[in-house]
């Protein structure tokens, strides 16, 4: 049977934008540009030289003003400072538009409720871009058997003059206590925390222990004063050590055994695959459209954002006062 190609509809592109075009924000657009159900309506900054150079770039309108643009468009990611996270995607919700924004998902949780709200309200989609959730190493990890009874986790990054409006806590920790709230799956108990200022006027370096109902542990550093990048996380379980390295996509499995190594030791079984392909931004931008085509709740919602940014901020208290300790965040 033939298919009368000439009598079917094209597909409607859904209109984006990419507010915020710095750093990060220009490979948002270079994404959103590349992808065939996107069309681009415009880029934005308040640089209006960085965003001429991206909307030349990308093929698309420069703007100075989002504002502009509210009504306009039917999707958009936000990249401004964590500040300005808020009043941006309240203005594009309540205009009608499905909003990814960076993480932190809003200084508050205040604000983070407010749009949670709106965003149910408007039946529009909210997610936020805890970006390492769609790592491929962190993708192929299967914990199907249980929750891990202990999780270690380092990132460590050498200085950057950016993201330096919060600590190491909401710019770097979170990417790992979002993954770790999402894995364990179970309230926070107890979280002890130290941490020091090294080359800003906030905390640079940082360790958080979090206790969870189920009496697993996650033990967190995070720090942007290295002299090396690493990005990794360890999970124990009774029967299976698990290594996810974020920075070169590698994830290491080693399982018992049905033998002994040594008398009444099990022998350990190891495995590992490197995924050499991997676009992360990518996916998660696919992810945003597919959530928006079809529905569907995103892999980080704005609930998801909204729990890392509970215990980022019960951390940051913890790091700011003399009590070291505390129960469950709220």
């Amino acid at each position: 049977m033939m298919t009368n190609y000439q009598n079917m509809k094209p597909m409607k592109k859904t209109r984006c934008a990419v507010v915020g075009v710095g750093y990060l924000g220009k490979f948002h657009a270079e994404k959103y540009a590349a992808l065939p159900e996107c069309d681009l309506v415009a880029v934005v900054d308040t640089d209006p030289a960085t965003v001429q150079t991206v909307a030349q770039k990308t093929a698309t309108r420069a703007v100075t003003d989002y504002r502009e643009l509210l009504g306009e468009v039917d999707a958009v990611s936000i990249v401004v400072p964590t500040s300005q996270h808020f009043a941006v995607a309240r203005d594009f919700l309540e205009a009608g538009a499905h909003v990814l924004v960076e993480k932190p998902i809003t200084v508050t949780l205040a604000e983070a409720d407010a749009l949670i709200e709106l965003a149910a309200r408007q039946h529009r989609v909210l997610m936020v871009g805890h970006l390492e959730r769609f790592n491929a190493a962190l993708m192929g990890l299967d914990l199907s058997a249980g929750s891990p009874l202990f999780i270690e986790s380092h990132r460590l990054a050498p200085f950057k003059p950016r993201a330096n409006d919060v600590s190491v806590v909401l710019d770097l920790m979170i990417h790992d206590i979002d993954i770790i709230l999402d894995i364990m799956g179970c309230e926070v108990e107890r979280i002890d925390a130290k941490g020091v200022r090294v080359l800003t006027g906030d905390i640079d370096i940082a360790n958080a222990r979090i206790s969870f109902s189920n009496g697993g542990v996650a033990n967190v550093t995070a720090s942007r004063v290295s002299l090396k990048l690493e990005r990794k996380m360890r999970l124990f379980m009774p029967d299976a050590y698990f290594s996810v390295d974020f920075q070169n996509r590698v994830l290491s499995c080693h399982r018992k055994g049905e033998r002994n190594m040594f008398p009444g030791i099990p022998e350990i079984l190891s495995e590992e695959t490197v995924f050499e392909n991997g676009d992360a931004l990518l996916s998660e931008i696919k992810h945003f459209m597919t959530c928006i085509h079809t529905g569907t709740q995103p892999l980080v919602s704005g609930q998801a954002g909204r729990r890392a940014l509970a215990t980022a901020i019960e951390i940051t208290r913890l790091l700011n006062t003399p009590t070291t300790a505390t129960g469950a965040t709220q």
